[in-house]
């Protein structure tokens, strides 16, 4: 009997450490990896008009710049190492003056639900990843989102690779 609670326990612990976190393959990945920061000027779309949107570009490409391929760190908050959800609250907080929590459960659960289809920058994009696992990035333009992954650290990737494209969950809209 106290194999059984050992054995749940364990497992109880492993699938509530998992967030932010992500397994896969290579074959889950597609062959295009863009990691270059988008061109504001390749992309001119209607967006909110109280947003200045030249200057959350210009907030969001310094930060991207100066956190670039940090490595990923579970519970990690610095340079040294960083988690998706503390690259996102940090990036709100250093480059927007915006608090938010500091989990991607958290995170999930705060601003407005947007769809898919009305993404803008700055919109926070959800992943489920695993059976209780999730990841967060901040949706720039073209299809790009900035984020920590675990495998390349900070980084630029893009929606429709076939990993992110399969476990995309939900948008969120902090600003507006």
């Amino acid at each position: 009997m106290k194999i059984i609670k050992y054995i749940f326990l364990f497992l109880f612990l492993i699938f509530n450490f998992q967030a932010c976190s992500f397994k896969s393959s290579s074959s889950n990945y597609s062959t295009s990896t863009d990691k270059t920061f988008p061109n504001r000027l390749d992309y001119d779309y209607q967006l909110s008009e109280n947003i200045n949107y030249q200057k959350l570009y210009l907030s969001l490409n310094k930060q991207y710049n100066s956190w670039k391929a940090v490595p990923y760190k579970y519970g990690g908050n610095t340079k040294k190492g960083i988690d998706c959800s503390a690259f996102v609250q940090r990036t709100f907080k250093d480059r927007l003056n915006i608090n938010i929590p500091r989990t991607t459960a958290l995170q999930s659960q705060v601003g407005k639900n947007v769809s898919l289809d009305e993404l803008e920058m700055g919109d926070l994009i959800f992943f489920k990843t695993g059976f209780n696992s999730r990841h967060v990035g901040i949706y720039l333009e073209g299809g790009k989102f900035l984020h920590a992954s675990t495998k390349r650290g900070v980084t630029i990737s893009r929606l429709d690779n076939n990993y992110y494209s399969k476990h995309f969950w939900k948008v969120k809209r902090i600003i507006y």
